[in-house]
């Protein structure tokens, strides 16, 4: 990519792309880094739908389960262990919201909130605690959701070797004395990972494919939504939206998927243009959610708008189809939960805010700090 693209796309990103996007005239538009968008909401909801758009396996796990009979079984094992893990991720809420400062700088300490209550879900409590404290150091240094800056993703990258190093030792051990049922995302992936097919290494990877797969839209979006319903409501009085359109809003105004792209496996026609194998091709969920000809003043923050019957669009935060993120609704629960656990009896406000995405693997806020200030208790209706 040349230079001037690198610089624009770290200035503003979804500006960059709002602009391709007016320029062209086109439905489908040539991107300069390669590969194309297509721009047209129509055209992209008719791609999203077609079967020979989503003929293969899917991207996201490379050469490490190519199957996607494997992929799909994988999908569901991760899904139906965080739907069960719910009820502990929310029991440790409380504690970790009281354990935040005052003034926490954000969104570093929204992938701390969510990988401390999320721990013995990743890992169960019976692992050793070295490989805990490596689990750690992964979401606190850049390994859960990757930095924009060089010098950190290098210190991350020791981290993650280390890491992979240990659970490959952890998966061996396992495999050894393999548990009835699934206590944690190792077992989960090991119960559809056959040893024959899949050495440990493999397993470690995927393990940690899929923790960086949930920590990183969970606590971005969880930040998205904490900025903008701060920089919306600005009055100490409590916010006038539930927590529920405050997360759709900002999955919808900030979606953290950048793009859902496919490397063709077969030609597709689209708009009149035949599309080779081995081309890129790619829909912009953030383009999609700021038509005007389908949402009504897309470029506002406006949660209220979930509580009406129409002017809405194409929603695609977690994508669509089949290669749809397989654990959309139980991160949406996360994410509902998180952010009711810091509204609740208390007030927030934010300092130092912009609301231009950084680019990491998707649309991740720039630094903020939040400040949450409990408020005092309600009062019985006529006592003191």
């Amino acid at each position: 990519m040349r230079l001037a693209y690198r610089i624009r796309l770290r200035q503003d990103p979804l500006a960059y792309i709002e602009e391709l996007s007016r320029a062209s005239t086109a439905g489908v538009m040539p991107l300069p880094w390669g590969g194309w968008c297509v721009r047209d909401t129509a055209l992209a909801q008719s791609l999203l739908r077609d079967p020979e758009y989503h003929t293969g396996g899917s991207v996201f796990f490379g050469g490490l389960l190519p199957e996607r009979g494997a992929q799909m079984e994988l999908g569901r094992a991760v899904r139906g262990l965080m739907r069960a893990g719910v009820p502990r991720y929310r029991a440790a809420l409380p504690e970790a919201v009281t354990a935040l400062p005052t003034a926490s700088r954000w969104p570093d300490a929204g992938t701390r909130l969510v990988h401390r209550c999320l721990q013995d879900v990743l890992l169960h409590p019976g692992t050793p605690a070295s490989i805990h404290e490596l689990m750690r150091q992964a979401a606190h240094e850049g390994v859960a959701v990757r930095s924009a800056y060089v010098w950190q993703r290098a210190r991350a990258e020791l981290v993650r070797a280390r890491l992979v190093a240990a659970v490959t030792e952890e998966a061996h051990r396992r495999r050894r004395q393999p548990a009835r049922e699934p206590r944690d995302m190792l077992d989960a992936v090991l119960a559809v990972c056959p040893r024959a097919r899949v050495p440990d290494r493999t397993v470690a990877a995927l393990h940690l494919m899929m923790f960086r797969a949930i920590m990183a839209p969970v606590s971005a979006s969880l930040a998205w939504s904490v900025l903008l319903a701060c920089l919306h409501h600005t009055r100490t009085v409590p916010w006038p939206w539930s927590v529920d359109h405050v997360v759709r809003e900002a999955l919808r105004h900030r979606p953290v998927p950048w793009m859902l792209g496919r490397t063709l496996p077969r030609a597709v026609e689209l708009g009149g243009t035949v599309f080779p194998p081995g081309e890129l091709l790619s829909v912009c969920p953030y383009l999609l959610h700021h038509d005007e000809r389908h949402w009504d003043d897309p470029d506002s923050f406006r949660p209220g708008r979930w509580a009406e019957s129409g002017g809405h669009g194409p929603y695609v935060p977690f994508g669509t189809g089949p290669f749809s993120c397989a654990g959309a609704a139980v991160a949406h629960t996360l994410l509902t939960e998180s952010l009711t656990a810091l509204t609740q009896h208390a007030r927030l406000a934010v300092t130092g805010a912009d609301t231009r995405a950084v680019m990491s693997e998707g649309n991740v806020p720039r630094p903020f700090t939040l400040h949450r200030t409990p408020a005092p208790p309600a009062h019985p209706t006529g006592r003191r």
